[in-house]
């Protein structure tokens, strides 16, 4: 795994956790949502209560997974913040926390460090060959 894999996987777990937050609200909506008829009619129908069980069940679900994996952010994040903490050049370090922990775009990191976004990328590769990534357990991949 390159430096910079090993590093992106917090942004892309981050945005499946929010694909997932996305997921949980629209299934919220639907369990809240109640329609009621207004009518004299008496009529015999039966209401499909395990429908709504359903949904409450993936809705259960869904959040278990969503906080099993905010549990494992945490942990990426803190496995790569030792990683960048493992860098000399505070620079370095700091281009790394931005662009890895906070997921600023370019133009937010040059503006942030005070210079251009073409020296962020030369810097960018800098610091991308000071990372040494950890060895993974076969057991992770």
């Amino acid at each position: 795994m390159t430096a910079k894999e090993y590093l992106s996987q917090a942004y892309w777990l981050d945005r499946r956790i929010n694909s997932k937050l996305e997921q949980l609200s629209s299934l919220n909506d639907i369990a809240t949502r109640s329609t009621s008829v207004m009518s004299d009619d008496v009529v015999s129908r039966t209401r499909n209560v395990h429908a709504m069980e359903d949904v409450i069940a993936k809705i259960v679900d869904m959040k278990a997974e969503v906080n099993a994996e905010i549990d494992r952010l945490v942990d990426l994040k803190r496995d790569i913040m030792e990683v960048v903490k493992a860098v000399d050049d505070p620079e370095l370090q700091t281009l790394l926390e931005l662009r890895y922990l906070c997921f600023k775009d370019w133009p937010d990191i040059a503006c942030e460090m005070h210079c251009s976004e073409s020296n962020v990328y030369k810097v960018h590769s800098r610091a991308l060959q000071a990372v040494r990534v950890p060895k993974l357990d076969s057991k992770l991949q």
